[in-house]
């Protein structure tokens, strides 16, 4: 098993001392920074937009892992790609041209991503595989920072990873919500390719390891 591709949260970092946690992004072995954008409309929170991805682009050195919580996204696609995004996910829920929306990503030069809700089956992104390079599956209720893991979570993650097998996709499987060291192996085996870790990484006492056990966590524990 490769080791895991790790994006800390940004929404779980200390943003007065903003500067400082891009940092220590910097200097860990994570491999994206995840950025989530929420309107207050798709999710009922509202997050941050384009001047504070300004930032996270000047001050940190890791792709930035775009996660879009709004409504309507294909409206801002340009603009989260002129802002320095590398990978873009929209909602199955909030696109009403998905195939569409997916294809324009491409063609502004970000990997397209489609992120689905705890409720929302796998089974509605076999048409359009073809233009997926990342499925983010969410592991709790999106629109909050801290909640706790849902369990099917896992049995989803089997049946995607199935599901891409089957139909020869070199999509990677995305997990937003509630990861940490106590659940990333079992994700790990069960498909997951790259883990968002918000709250286990920054609120960690120290947040480099952290990071980097979650890095580890497909490794095999030596005696």
């Amino acid at each position: 098993m490769n080791q895991p591709f790790i994006a800390p949260s940004l929404l779980a970092a200390d943003f007065a001392n903003l500067q400082k946690e891009l940092d220590l992004i910097n200097r860990s072995e994570a491999d994206y920074l995840h950025f989530d954008v929420m309107d207050g409309l798709f999710v009922p929170n509202i997050s941050f937009g384009f001047p504070l991805l300004e930032t996270a682009r000047k001050y940190c050195q890791k792709p930035l892992d775009v996660h879009l919580m709004i409504v309507q996204p294909e409206r801002y696609l340009e603009a989260f790609a002129e802002g320095g995004a590398s990978v873009i996910h929209v909602h199955y829920e909030a696109c009403t041209h998905l195939h569409r929306t997916l294809t324009r990503i491409r063609e502004l030069g970000c990997r397209a991503g489609v992120a689905l809700n705890p409720h929302t089956p796998i089974s509605g992104l076999e048409d359009v595989l073809e233009q997926i390079d990342v499925i983010l599956i969410m592991s709790v209720n999106p629109g909050f920072g801290g909640q706790s893991f849902i369990p099917h979570t896992i049995q989803k993650v089997t049946k995607l990873k199935q599901l891409l097998t089957a139909n020869r996709s070199a999509a990677l499987i995305e997990i937003d919500g509630g990861v940490s060291e106590k659940n990333a192996q079992i994700l790990l085996n069960a498909g997951a390719d790259v883990l968002v870790a918000g709250n286990s990484v920054f609120r960690a006492s120290d947040p480099l390891e952290a990071i980097r056990q979650l890095k580890n966590s497909s490794l095999p524990l030596v005696a």
